[in-house]
């Protein structure tokens, strides 16, 4: 039995079955590369959901590793630690926010993003405003799996299995302007968006929706949140989605590349938001802690020192002609839209999407799929356009090969049924 199938035959009978894990065992990586026990190269093109921001073995995070944990990796939140205001500084300037609170992960994040909303709008009703305890969050939205943000998230199949979620949540349709206004009122605290739809497709949203959630929100007192888990921290090609659109919220979540595979997640607020917040309200074990500062602002100052955003900007948009181009020769390949290395392309139909993710991974490419028909690719901000041609034409194979597949078998229902 090889080591991989022992893994396997251990997990069956120790894990909770969540996972459709491909057959695959890594052991290291290299650059924008993954590389397994037989020593074969993958090249990642979804470095880990979008989390490995510098790739794999880069000697700044290796470094910020190594001597931080010969220092002290854990105290608690009930002492200081150096990383904690250093960090949070880097991220206030290059936000535009004032305030950090630092969980582990995206998930506790965006719940104590909704926390805050709703502390927010009690602190306005003692102030005799009229606000209510509303969510307004959007169709196809993804928020993560703990129960606020899991009843925040769109899809049924998220929420159902685990019903009834955290109530008063109403979903808009995805930028619609005029159900948007129909929805909000004075009952609600907060408006949730995703810059760019992540999980639910890779969607960004319109200028005039963005706007419209920001100008509603400021009539009543309600708060914008904007979760910028996965287009946040310079994946788009600057540190946060809604810096495109020239408006900023009250609230915003990043996690995935923060600490550069550590896990590290972070809500950022404005001083307004910030004053519903008071000792013993909110807290965590682990956030924040001194390892996790340390990586994340290493990954900082490489993004900013090695010009990452730029680089992301020019190689995203190369990264996307190609696609469109190919979009151009493939009928299949019903739309292509994202930012920065936050792209998709979306196919016709859900069996050719997940076959082509088994297609690339028999290449040994990594992408994946995500609303059963869209192709994502979030790849590590170190991609170089060589690394975007090797990917590109083993689409344009394999959507050629299964075009080739689906004509012959069209010929054959056609021959068939003229006999």
């Amino acid at each position: 039995m090889t080591k991989l199938e022992q893994i396997r035959a251990a997990e069956s009978k120790l894990l909770l079955q969540t996972y459709e894990r491909n057959p695959i065992l890594f052991v290291t990586g290299e650059g924008v590369h993954l590389i397994d026990e037989s020593g074969a190269k993958y090249l990642d093109l979804l470095s880990g959901i979008g989390v490995n921001a510098l790739g794999y073995g880069h000697p700044a995070i290796e470094r910020a590793v190594v001597n931080q944990s010969r220092a002290l990796i854990h105290t608690s939140n009930l002492f200081y630690h150096e990383g904690q205001a250093e960090l949070a500084l880097r991220l206030t300037e290059r936000t535009g926010m004032d305030r950090v609170f630092f969980s582990n992960t995206g998930t506790e994040a965006w719940e104590g993003a909704l926390k805050l909303a709703r502390a927010h709008a009690g602190v306005l009703r003692s102030e005799g405003k009229q606000i209510g305890t509303k969510f307004l969050a959007l169709e196809q939205s993804f928020h993560g799996r703990t129960f606020g943000s899991m009843s925040t998230t769109y899809k049924a199949k998220y929420r159902e299995p685990f019903a009834p979620g955290v109530p008063g949540v109403e979903f808009v349709r995805f930028n619609d302007v005029a159900d948007l206004r129909a929805k909000f009122s004075h009952e609600v605290c907060a408006i949730l968006v995703e810059s760019i739809q992540g999980e639910g497709g890779i969607r960004p949203l319109s200028q005039e929706f963005m706007n419209e959630a920001r100008n509603l929100a400021d009539s009543t007192g309600a708060l914008l949140i904007i979760d910028e888990i996965q287009a946040g921290m310079g994946r788009t090609g600057r540190w946060c989605g809604y810096q495109h659109y020239g408006i900023k919220p009250d609230i915003t979540t990043l996690a995935k590349p923060l600490a550069g595979g550590i896990p590290l997640g972070a809500i950022l607020c404005t001083e307004e938001a910030a004053r519903a917040i008071h000792a013993g309200m909110h807290g965590t074990t682990f956030g924040g802690g001194p390892l996790a500062c340390a990586v994340a602002i290493a990954v900082i100052d490489e993004i900013e020192t090695e010009g990452l955003l730029q680089h992301v900007g020019e190689v995203g948009d190369y990264f996307q002609t190609q696609l469109r181009g190919l979009a151009k020769k493939h009928e299949c390949i019903k739309d292509v839209r994202g930012k920065g290395l936050m792209l998709a392309a979306e196919l016709d139909n859900a069996d050719l999407a997940k076959q082509t993710v088994a297609e690339m991974l028999k290449r040994r490419i990594v992408i994946n799929c995500t609303s059963d028909t869209v192709l994502r690719f979030l790849p590590p901000f170190i991609l170089e356009k060589k690394h975007v041609d090797e990917a590109i034409k083993a689409l344009d194979e394999i959507l050629a090969e299964k075009a080739a597949v689906v004509g012959a078998a069209d010929q054959a229902a056609g021959g068939n049924h003229r006999g």
